[in-house]
């Protein structure tokens, strides 16, 4: 009988040990859930700056994709995650990357977005700690649902301003080509 139990036990943890991805020295969930919609990961990455690990970014879909175009243009319930595993990553440095992020993704044309970019980096006003995530759900149809370690912070609505806010990571000049290709699958 200790045997089998033994067994199981053993079968339960490797199957737990399965549901996880590991992105560097970050470990994040294989699928994640948003009003009721369950998400798969699709990849991930970490970004480095001068070799130091800075912060993970993971992308969550319903449908594998590879192609960010697909991933840019669909209508679809998916998330990013972002895990930070850096000190040197702060609220007002991550401020300025989302800021060039949104400059960059609509070639320096914001002003459709600017108001709802001013409300989202409103929710990241907060010190950031090493182990921080951030989900930024899009809601089919409605927009972006911002957490903070599960805690929501905030919504902003608009299918363009998930266009926009996605393509900070996966449009043709990414703020990270690496966590870009992570997320897609297509890179180490």
């Amino acid at each position: 009988m200790k045997k089998i139990t033994t067994l199981v036990f053993i079968f339960i943890l490797g199957l737990s040990v399965n549901a996880q991805n590991r992105i560097g020295t970050i470990v994040v969930p294989d699928t994640l859930s948003f009003d009721g919609e369950k998400l798969s990961f699709n990849g991930g990455a970490m970004r480095k700056v001068l070799s130091f690990k800075t912060y993970s970014g993971s992308l969550y879909t319903k449908t594998k994709y590879t192609d960010d175009k697909k991933v840019l243009d669909s209508d679809e319930t998916m998330a990013i995650r972002l895990n930070i595993a850096s000190k040197k990553v702060t609220n007002e440095r991550m401020i300025k990357v989302f800021r060039k992020g949104f400059d960059d993704s609509m070639f320096g044309n914001t002003q459709s977005l600017d108001e709802r970019i001013e409300d989202f980096l409103k929710l990241f006003d907060s010190p950031m700690e090493i182990n921080d995530f951030y989900d930024l759900v899009y809601i089919k149809g409605k927009g972006i649902k911002t957490y903070k370690n599960g805690k929501e912070l905030g919504f902003i609505t608009g299918r363009d301003f998930k266009y926009a806010l996605f393509k900070i990571w996966l449009g043709n000049e990414p703020a990270c080509q690496l966590i870009k290709g992570g997320m897609l699958g297509v890179a180490e």
